[in-house]
């Protein structure tokens, strides 16, 4: 099942795409794609709905029908760094020993189409495209073999990145992560019925045309369920907590020289059966 939010920013309603690509209205049986609407009893009841029977929401997704974040109220924003060995290499930085979390604000997320804004003073703003998985069922120190049953869906997010105020200011990555609208995600949540080997899924960013990034989820270091059992040891997840799990390489940061936006672009990412986004750049 795809589902996602429409509607103006911070007015969004819950929904779900149907096999037409049609957007179908689920106000009637869930108040909003958030918190325990995302337990696994919850998508169940979802999952069971005819879906050719609920309403249908006027416009084409994406293109005149605005798409919100896939998921709301997320509680935690969790990144990953350094998570693809060839990303790290571009980087020059070892592969880490353990994974890497650093934070986005949950103010830095935005729909998958709004536009991008390029903070103040900003010389280095960047880009990375990565898997994001939305916690379902939530709980601490999770076992590696149960991870995925706490899984509610995954969902294309872009890492928008200030590498300046990430590596080259005093302090933690991030300040370089969480600035307003850095957090694009969706279109949609897909289940992971519906997204098969989650492993092998491939993902790729292009800025005006030109792809730079052009990788899969095979290359990743620590897999999704590694990574929520890790997680779960330093903090409680809860339904709608976000993890990003890593970028595979071609970022800004590693281009000979180093391209980063300025103001202008159009960044357009996607990831293998979870859709594609569309961002304009604003200086």
């Amino acid at each position: 099942m795809k589902l996602l939010r429409y509607g103006p920013e911070g007015r969004e309603k819950p929904g779900c795409l149907d096999s037409e690509g049609q957007v179908r209205d689920l106000s009637g049986h869930v108040a909003d794609i958030a918190g325990d609407a995302l337990l696994p009893e919850a998508i169940a009841r979802l999952q069971a709905l005819d879906i050719s029977a609920l309403p249908v929401v006027s416009g084409t997704p994406q293109n005149g029908l605005r798409l919100g974040p896939c998921v709301g109220q997320v509680g935690k924003f969790i990144c990953i760094g350094l998570n693809y060995a060839d990303h790290a290499a571009e980087s020059g930085l070892d592969v880490p020993p353990e994974p890497v979390i650093f934070n986005k604000w949950t103010s830095a997320i935005i729909g998958p189409d709004d536009d991008i804004q390029i903070p103040r003073g900003s010389v280095k703003t960047d880009w990375e495209v990565e898997l994001g998985v939305v916690i379902g069922k939530g709980g601490s120190y999770i076992d590696e073999a149960d991870a995925l049953d706490h899984v509610a869906g995954f969902c294309v997010i872009n890492d928008v990145s200030e590498r300046e105020y990430q590596i080259e200011r005093a302090g933690t990555w991030d300040k370089g992560k969480g600035c307003d609208t850095f957090g694009p995600t969706g279109p949609w949540l897909v289940t992971p019925d519906e997204v098969g080997d989650f492993n092998a899924l491939a993902l790729w960013l292009e800025v005006d045309g030109k792809r730079y990034q052009n990788g899969t989820t095979a290359t990743m270091v620590y897999k999704v369920p590694h990574l929520i059992a890790y997680c779960s040891q330093f903090m409680s997840l809860q339904p709608g907590d976000v993890i990003s799990t890593g970028t595979p390489p071609g970022v800004g940061m590693g281009q000979k020289p180093p391209r980063y936006l300025a103001g202008g672009e159009t960044v357009r990412l996607g990831i293998e059966g979870l859709g594609v986004q569309t961002q304009k750049v604003r200086a």
